[in-house]
């Protein structure tokens, strides 16, 4: 990859990051709707894209980007098999259920 590209896929990551930060606890955003808020519509599958590729450590609510039907999307499962991203939002006190939120109950609006 040229650097050229490199720093525009850079940029583009940090707008969507800068996003994904925003979003309020027990609360939940798609994936196109983080695109879109980060001035880049249409752009959903890159929200995913750069969400899969955050370090484990990093301190961003990614486990609050769900799909636009509310279901989520992710797989990752910790050491007893449950997933990772279900786990964090009923932490938070969101209901998932079959692995589905309720979006009329805990979408953000920004």
């Amino acid at each position: 990859m040229s650097q050229s590209k490199r720093t525009q896929s850079n940029e583009l990551a940090q707008l969507i990051i800068a996003v994904v930060a925003l979003i309020p606890y027990a609360k939940v955003a798609s994936y196109g709707q983080v695109a879109k808020l980060a001035g880049l519509p249409k752009h959903a599958r890159l929200v995913g894209r750069v969400l899969s590729q955050l370090d484990d450590n990093v301190n961003i609510p990614w486990h609050r980007v769900i799909n636009s039907q509310g279901k989520i999307s992710l797989s990752k499962l910790n050491e007893q098999g449950v997933n990772i991203q279900q786990l964090k939002l009923m932490q938070e006190g969101v209901v998932v259920l079959e692995g589905r939120v309720k979006l009329k109950t805990y979408a953000w609006q920004p």
